[in-house]
């Protein structure tokens, strides 16, 4: 996970009314904690903030240059408009190089089963431990191949070296199960109006 450099700066103003006006002029309310240290609430560029979580995700180490220095963050939270769909807050997460994190990382997977099965995936995403700055983008599970029947579980996942899983091991992760044949499709769809029948 590469570093992002963004500039901050300090809000002495607070409150819905000057979170608005932070908002207006283009920069996003942020609240920058942890270590013990007192909350730092920060204004971050909101064009520059939103492309980093498009390109790279929440777990992007930010580089902040801050009143002439610069603190390491990780995005914790992101408050996000409901209807309108803009970042409304940023909750940062302050660490340390070798500091080492629990995070959610997304599990993509990869390849084709074989034919005529059907592949679940239960968890897109996994919990593991890992240094500040060398946080995988991603978990990547092969299926190429696998027959009906075939399970993986959180503790077959392969890790990057130094990354823990924090996940339950036991945890499915994906499951690969014989697809329904048409004649199935065709009764479970046939026998949906007589159920609605009982039940009135």
């Amino acid at each position: 996970m590469s570093e992002v450099r963004l500039a901050a700066e300090q809000r002495t103003e607070f409150g819905k009314g000057a979170a608005r006006r932070t908002r207006r002029a283009g920069k996003i309310p942020a609240v920058l904690y942890g270590h013990g240290s007192d909350p730092q609430h920060l204004a971050l560029p909101a064009l520059e903030f939103a492309r980093v979580v498009r390109e790279h995700g929440h777990n992007a180490v930010l580089t902040l240059a801050l009143d002439g220095g610069s603190e390491l963050a990780l995005t914790k939270t992101v408050t996000t408009h409901p209807i309108k769909n803009y970042i409304e807050h940023v909750d940062l997460l302050l660490v340390q190089r070798g500091e080492k994190v629990t995070v959610d990382v997304p599990v993509v997977v990869n390849g084709e089963a074989a034919s005529g099965t059907l592949v679940n995936q239960d968890l897109t995403t996994i919990q593991v431990e890992a240094e500040a700055l060398h946080i995988p983008e991603q978990i990547e599970v092969s299926i190429e191949g696998a027959a009906s029947g075939t399970q993986i579980h959180a503790s077959d996942l392969t890790l990057p070296s130094g990354v823990t899983l924090v996940t339950d091991g036991d945890a499915l992760v994906v499951a690969v199960n014989d697809a329904p044949t048409a004649a199935q499709l065709e009764g479970e769809e046939s026998a949906e109006p007589a159920e609605a029948t009982e039940e009135s």
